[in-house]
Order: C-alpha cells, then structure tokens, then sequence
C-alpha cells in the first residue's frame, strides 16, 4: 500500500476511490465490463455468455477484499489510528490481474477501528455494486463477509504468532449490522451463507465454486 500527501489529487495512473462510488456506475462499470471481457477470455466463451452480474460480483468481491485485508492486518498488529478514511481520500489504480494498488493519505492509516473501514469505504462500494446491475444483497454483504475471513486466514497463515488477534479482529468486523444475515462466525471452517455467483461460467457437476461458498454443501 503506498502512501500519498494529504489533500494532493490523483495523478494518472491513480485515481480517486470516490469514482467507483456514484449511482450509474461510472468507473465501477467500467471495471465490471473490463472483468467481463477477461473472463470470457479465460472460459474461452463469448462475452455476452459472462453475465454482468457475475462480473459486478467479482468486481465488489476483489475490491472489498483490498479494503478490508490491511485493516485486519493492523487490527492485528495493534496498529490502529484514531482517524478514520473517507473514500475521497482513497487512491486506486484500475489494473485487472493480482491487488489493487491502493494510496493512503499521509498520516492515515487503514481506519480506526476495523468496523470503519465497513462504514466509510465498504458499504459505499456495496450500495454502488447493487444500484449498477440486478444483485442480491445478500450476495454481496457475503463477499464481504468472506473477504473478511480470507483476510485473517491470510495473516493467520503467514503470521500465526498473531493468528487469535486477526481472527478476533475478524469477529470484530463480521459482528457489523450489515452482515447479520451469515450464520458462521469467521474462522479456518467458515462457510458463508451465500455464492459470489461465479459458479455460472462452469454449470454442471464440475462447476468451479470457492472453499467458503454455500454451495459446497450440496455436492
């Protein structure tokens, strides 16, 4: 994660995380549509057998993913500012294939306490996910809900001395009004109560399905 001066605006490549956030898309539909058009690519299939809900759903599942690990992290590590981070202050680079590069302002960290990050930059991008194209609500809060066990599981795999504060970091995060609706407290065995929908591009028995995804119980 890089570091940019406080108040500065963006300079091509980055942007302003603010632009994904408007109803009617703007850069959120550009992405939606650039992802499209790859996984298409990598199905070998033709793009309008991608639907754009699918796209939009991997979209909000890798952002919200980006957003949430670093605050998970300093949860961890104890690190936590008292400032919070409003998406104005956010830069990102629009690049497809591996982590969003994201910029913080200088002197912020990755949020106060992890439910901000929730409050000031995830629920935003969630409400601009579901305004763009027909989604279940509980399919996205369950991208959310995933990202945030992934995210301890991460620190928990290359950190295991901090393993109990990411998971309770975790717990912290998932304990959010917004995620109610998921069963399963994060953990290695977590479940969410949902699919991102990416089980779409390869129906039938051999269907590609996450570790995490409610699907998995069916099979």
């Amino acid at each position: 994660m890089d570091v940019h001066p406080a108040g500065a605006a963006p300079v091509p490549p980055w942007l302003a995380f603010a632009e994904l956030l408007p109803p009617g898309g703007g850069r959120l539909r550009g992405r939606a549509d650039a992802v499209r058009r790859a996984l298409a690519g990598r199905g070998g299939l033709p793009v309008d057998a991608v639907p754009l809900r699918v796209a939009v759903s991997v979209v909000h599942l890798g952002l919200a993913a980006r957003l949430i690990a670093p605050a998970v992290a300093a949860a961890a590590l104890g690190d936590l500012p008292s400032l919070g981070l409003e998406p104005d202050g956010l830069w990102w680079q629009d690049e497809l294939g591996g982590p969003v590069p994201l910029s913080l302002p200088a002197g912020r960290g990755p949020g106060g306490r992890p439910p901000r990050v929730i409050d000031d930059l995830v629920a935003p991008l969630t409400a601009a996910a579901g305004a763009l194209v027909p989604v279940s609500p509980r399919v996205l809060w369950g991208n959310v809900a995933s990202a945030i066990s992934s995210a301890a599981g991460q620190v928990a795999v290359q950190r295991p001395d901090l393993a109990g504060a990411a998971w309770a970091a975790a717990r912290e995060l998932a304990g959010h009004p917004r995620l109610s609706q998921e069963r399963a407290a994060p953990g290695p065995a977590f479940r969410r109560s949902s699919c991102c929908l990416i089980y779409q591009l390869s129906p039938g028995p051999d269907r590609a399905i996450c570790g995490d995804c409610v699907l998995g119980r069916r099979i």
